[in-house]
């Protein structure tokens, strides 16, 4: 599977004529970035910048108005509001503004314009060292799953492809810990998530054979539940 990142700044670099740009550059600075929002996914054209200053052009393809942020660390976590676009109707596009300095950030799109969104890693470099060490670890796409009483939901009709890497950003809606564990065709458990009670906690998982691949979510005091996915 060709790296999304990679055919994206292909393209920008045809567009512009630029003779010495390859396909692990990253975005040159002042460029402005497409981003696609959906009621299920957030999904950046290129993860990888320069520093300096980006339009990030968010079109909303879901059925609800989302809110449009991009993160900075601060503390442990991605909570600092570095730039946002707070209310992109469906249909519409909005631009998001942004002065990047060197680091990792997060963008997240917030479908009703509520919660933690779903989120995609983007990494800005001046040299090129980091964006090449976080492009062998990067996931192709983010999905955002909930555990609730009733079940799992956020990951309906999910279809992968072989060796795709899905970051599966996991929130817990009940009040005690659940697990959502990833098993391969095979009944082989390929990642397990552990989500406090009313928290988050997030995972890459590489599906690296096609078949039907299952979420089992679980925990003390509740019956576990299943969902399939189909890798194609």
């Amino acid at each position: 599977m060709k790296s999304r990142t990679a055919a994206v700044v292909a393209a920008i670099c045809a567009t512009a004529a630029l003779t010495a740009c390859g396909d692990d550059d990253p975005a040159p600075a002042g460029w402005q970035v497409p981003v696609t929002a959906t009621d299920t996914s957030c999904e950046v054209a290129t993860t990888l910048f320069n520093p300096g200053a980006v339009t990030f052009a968010v079109t909303n393809r879901g059925q609800q108005a989302t809110g449009v942020y991009l993160y900075g660390r601060e503390g442990a976590g991605f909570t600092k509001v570095v730039a946002e676009a707070a209310d992109v109707a469906p249909g519409k596009t909005g631009d998001l503004l942004a002065t990047l300095a060197t680091g990792l950030y997060e963008m997240a799109c917030k479908p009703g314009r509520q919660g933690d969104g779903v989120r995609t890693r983007i990494t800005v470099s001046d040299d090129g060292t980091v964006a090449s060490a976080v492009a062998e670890t990067a996931y192709d796409r983010d999905v955002a799953v909930e555990l609730t009483a009733a079940g799992i939901t956020g990951a309906e009709g999910l279809i992968a492809e072989p060796g795709e890497k899905i970051q599966f950003r996991v929130t817990n809606k009940t009040t005690a810990a659940r697990t959502l564990d990833v098993l391969d065709p095979d009944g082989k458990r390929a990642a397990e998530v552990k989500a406090p009670p009313n928290g988050t906690a997030d995972t890459v998982v590489t599906f690296g054979s096609a078949g039907t691949w299952t979420l089992k979510a679980k925990g003390d005091g509740a019956a576990p539940v299943t969902r399939q996915l189909i890798v194609r």
